[in-house]
């Protein structure tokens, strides 16, 4: 059986994180509709799941300090959004792995390798190619990045 919300939880990660990461250091709204696709609530308004799923991945990213927002605008959009500090060094930050990935050329300069190496680039590439297991390894890496400014453990 697939798990078809978790690859939905990946693809929203991903383009809630590479839209903020975009914008930088400004705050902007976003809404769930930007990213999950239109919505149109059934006669009772209620949205549909995918809505749901997608608001409730902005509000994960939220409560585990990738993303910080003034306020809720009803359950359609984040006002005043940005991403923390944490995110922000994670995204510009090379690979977990420190190896380079398959869209970095060998004949790259040192700089440009450098930037198609970073987790932000990882991301944009699994989401322009569409791939779902791209996709998952690149949110796993963001997600268990260590804790940036965390001090090691003894």
């Amino acid at each position: 059986m697939s798990d078809i919300h978790i690859d939905d939880f990946y693809r929203d990660s991903a383009k809630i994180l590479v839209r903020l990461y975009a914008t930088f250091p400004t705050p902007i709204t976003l809404y769930v509709e930007d990213i999950s696709g239109p919505d149109e609530p059934d006669e009772f308004g209620l949205h549909h799941p995918r809505f749901e799923s997608c608001f409730s991945t902005m509000i994960w990213l939220a409560q585990h300090d990738y993303l910080h927002f003034d306020e809720l605008l009803r359950k359609e959009a984040m006002d005043r959004v940005v991403l923390t500090q944490k995110a922000f060094l994670i995204l510009a930050g090379s690979s977990l792995a420190n190896e380079p990935h398959n869209n970095v050329p060998p004949e790259a300069p040192p700089s440009i390798a450098d930037r198609l190496n970073t987790q932000i680039a990882q991301l944009r590439n699994a989401l322009n190619e569409g791939s779902s297991i791209q996709l998952k390894e690149a949110i796993t890496n963001v997600l268990s990045h260590p804790n940036v400014g965390d001090s090691p453990t003894p």
